[in-house]
């Protein structure tokens, strides 16, 4: 099972199925995988090879989506670019992952040519769309590689153990690692999530979060193997990303918490009608109960919480009610749908202690989460010490930390880089910002900790707040120290017009830390 198998699949079971759907351009399975193939082909006519490494700089496009399935057809390993970064960041990539050839829209002729002027050696420059004029280098275009005929193309017979795509992580903990995924470990996740979200081939996938980060890659594969609809958003705009969920019939989509967050905040989206949306999907970071249900009453629908890594393909746990919770009463079910969740379909997870043994189902006792199944990434590349580092006895050490019920379900509390020790006393920060966003005026938050002489850290905030809502840290102050313990109240609040973020969204309490070191 390999991952272009999943779209040779989809277009005999659903030839004249609507697949794709960009601006005037609409393709059913049948034209899709024919498209693909023509692309593969002219690939390898470019000279690209099984193995090589082929990276993209593109924002979420059909052209986007055609490139994963070619790559994948092809036997060459895709290796998607952060489109946030600066040109030192993508020469690093460039280099680390030998990247034979690069695929890049023209809007980002700009870094690309400082990229080129670094020395970052790419044999072969390809266009996408809005070619530049002018170019230190000229390139293909890619409307020139689908010319080539797609009957001369034969795909690879690829084994599930072969690498298929290199995601880079953003670097929130120190230098980008480049993360393999296998073949296996893809088509594996696509079937999990297929099942795990009952996709259906009358489902419409919307690609809001970026196509570069598996937050929302995965659906490329399992909407496919579904049969359903995939249409794109270039970039994030809450009024045309609300637009499109009722003009193409959207049923379901990914987003990272920031992007729910400017949504559900922009104004009348609550009073919108969306018939066709049945689920709101929210991955990439904690989000605070109080924010998921502003998300369920905005958008009527069922809303689940997702949790991983890319390490993992990405998904997890789910917060996916099991049939029994769904009779209990609605504030159960509520408390459950805010949590992290149960295992995904795929995987196996564990909640370890300190003393290395499983902690108690009892939602309180707090360990690191541990991980192995079929979506799990067999290392990094060309890393072999990060490789190992990562995995204890088979399983994936996350790093993250969390409690476990008697349900299964998971609650994270904190990264063990993030937990804050002050005075001898361990603080989760995401209890802390849970408490915070249940203030009104709190429109994003996030907690830290900084270096403290006497007590090792204290607890600090950045807080960002609504719009037309006064910035008052007394009145923050107070509202915490009445659902805290005194040692959790934050020592300071420092309001912000925005929070520090990855490429992928994430917010960077690295760079917050940073930034109040240096007084900022």
């Amino acid at each position: 099972m390999n991952l272009w198998s999943i779209l040779e699949r989809a277009a005999r079971s659903h030839p004249r199925k609507l697949a794709a759907s960009e601006g005037e351009e609409h393709l059913t399975y049948a034209e899709l995988r024919e498209r693909c193939l023509r692309l593969a082909a002219g690939l390898r006519a470019a000279g690209v090879a099984r193995a090589d490494r082929l990276a993209v700089l593109e924002p979420n496009s059909l052209a986007y989506l055609e490139l994963y399935w070619a790559a994948a057809a092809l036997g060459a390993i895709l290796v998607p670019l952060n489109t946030r970064l600066g040109p030192r960041e993508l020469s690093g990539i460039l280099r680390h992952s030998g990247a034979r050839a690069l695929v890049a829209h023209g809007s980002f002729a700009g870094v690309l040519g400082d990229v080129i002027e670094s020395g970052a050696a790419v044999d072969l420059l390809i266009w996408t769309r809005e070619r530049p004029a002018t170019f230190a280098r000229a390139g293909l275009d890619l409307a020139d590689l689908l010319q080539h005929p797609a009957g001369e193309f034969r795909a690879e017979e690829l084994a599930e153990s072969e690498i298929a795509q290199l995601y880079y992580t953003s670097g929130t903990t120190g230098e980008p690692k480049g993360v393999m995924l296998t073949h296996g470990n893809v088509t594996w996740h696509a079937l999990g999530a297929r099942a795990e979200f009952k996709l259906a081939d009358s489902d419409v996938w919307i690609h809001v979060a970026p196509m570069f980060h598996l937050a929302d890659a995965w659906a490329s594969f399992a909407i496919a193997w579904a049969g359903g609809t995939q249409v794109f958003s270039p970039r994030f705009d809450e009024a045309a990303v609300l637009d499109a969920f009722a003009r193409h019939g959207v049923t379901l989509t990914n987003l990272v918490p920031t992007m729910l967050l400017r949504l559900i905040d922009f104004d009348g989206a609550a009073a919108r009608e969306y018939p066709s949306l049945r689920m709101i999907l929210s991955g990439g970071a904690p989000i605070a109960p109080a924010v998921v249900r502003r998300i369920i009453e905005t958008f009527r629908c069922e809303y689940v919480q997702t949790y991983g890594m890319t390490e993992t393909s990405p998904f997890l746990t789910l917060s996916l009610l099991k049939s029994h919770l769904l009779l209990a009463a609605p504030q159960v079910q509520f408390a459950y749908r805010a949590k992290t969740g149960r295992a995904f379909a795929t995987v196996e997870l564990e909640v370890i202690g300190e003393d290395g043994q499983p902690v108690a189902p009892d939602g309180v006792a707090v360990g690191e989460i541990r991980a192995r199944g079929h979506t799990v990434t067999p290392g990094y590349w060309n890393d072999p010490a990060a490789s190992a580092r990562a995995f204890a006895e088979g399983w994936l050490c996350t790093g993250d930390l969390a409690t476990i019920d008697s349900e299964g379900y998971l609650q994270i509390v904190d990264r063990k880089k993030d937990m804050i020790i002050s005075g001898g006393e361990k603080i989760y920060s995401t209890e802390v910002e849970s408490v915070l966003y249940a203030h009104g005026a709190v429109a994003e938050c996030a907690v830290y900790g900084v270096a403290d002489p006497l007590w090792g850290e204290r607890v600090e905030a950045a807080v960002v707040v609504r719009a037309g809502a006064p910035a008052d840290a007394d009145a923050l102050l107070l509202h915490a120290r009445q659902h805290l313990a005194g040692f959790k109240v934050p020592r300071r609040i420092r309001f912000v017009a925005e929070l520090p973020k990855t490429g992928t969204g994430k917010i960077s309490k690295r760079e917050l830390r940073d930034r109040s070191a240096l007084g900022q």
